[in-house]
């Protein structure tokens, strides 16, 4: 049973810590309430903001799992406070571990501070659950793929215009790279996993995929320097920084250019121009 109560207090508790720098917002000039707005919130939230302030009313339907989860990322909560949250309206919390797409607070407030670089959070699996907007520019809106999809190594081997980004001179080596770390993953995860599900499917797919599949090979690491074929600016060499959460298996990427380079301008035009689209 929903606890609308209990609900209603926690979200307004929590709504009242957070302050909008904390979750990358402006601050503003006029500000008078103590934390974030029943709207900002809302926004985080991808939700109405009359929706979300029925639940701080204690009115309205009980909410799905879904609107749940993602009040709960919105909020930036932890783990534990995640699961209280999905008990309180009446849910069981999700599982944790390798397969949970909960961001851990840390992550999603390190993300928020990089409003000048491409960065993006992505799970194992190489599924993107969250980008800055540079990363959007640069690579476009890859949250927006579904099921298998959602895995650049699965739309590697599956969709042609994935490879367009990247130099064509890489292609032999993102080929192998993607195939061994999907097999690192299956063989880690088991027979059972997702991992291995997305191997057989590629295995059925893709001509591609069974031969590189076929000589066995792991332990092919990421370069650390990318090299990327934009559509409007060029040629890019990025340099690629990783930091693991390692309870849920998300990785943080930030990508910089050297100062000085034709990259970096690049880089800098590649800002201006995101920053005109979402106009």
């Amino acid at each position: 049973m929903i606890d609308r109560t209990g609900l209603a207090e926690f979200l307004r508790r929590r709504r009242e810590l957070l302050q909008p720098e904390d979750v990358g917002l402006p601050r503003g000039q006029r500000r008078r309430t103590s934390g974030l707005r029943r709207e900002e919130v809302a926004v985080l939230c991808h939700m109405s903001t009359d929706y979300y302030s029925r639940l701080e009313r204690e009115r309205g339907p009980q909410p799905s799992e879904q609107m749940i989860a993602s009040i709960a990322q919105g909020l930036h909560l932890s783990l534990d406070e995640r699961d209280h949250l999905f008990r309180l309206a009446g849910h069981n919390p999700p599982a944790r571990g390798v397969t949970s797409e909960h961001i851990s607070p840390g992550l999603l407030r390190i993300l928020d501070r990089l409003d000048d670089t491409p960065a993006e959070i992505v799970t194992e699996l190489g599924e993107t659950l969250r980008q800055t907007t540079l990363g959007v520019a640069l690579t476009g809106d890859t949250t927006q793929y579904d099921g298998p999809a959602r895995s650049i190594g699965y739309r590697w081997f599956t969709d042609p215009t994935t490879r367009q980004l990247y130099d064509p001179q890489d292609h032999p080596f993102l080929t192998r790279m993607f195939a061994s770390g999907l097999r690192q993953i299956a063989t880690l995860r088991g027979p059972d996993s997702r991992a291995a599900a997305f191997a057989r499917l590629l295995q059925d797919q893709s001509e591609e995929f069974r031969q590189v599949w076929d000589t066995h090979e792991i332990g092919i690491h990421p370069n650390d320097v990318k090299r990327f074929v934009h559509p409007e600016v060029g040629n890019l060499e990025l340099t690629c920084q990783s930091l693991l959460d390692p309870d849920q298996s998300h990785r943080l990427l930030v990508y910089t250019a050297i100062p000085g380079t034709e990259s970096h301008e690049k880089l800098q035009l590649l800002s201006v121009i995101g920053a005109q689209a979402i106009r």
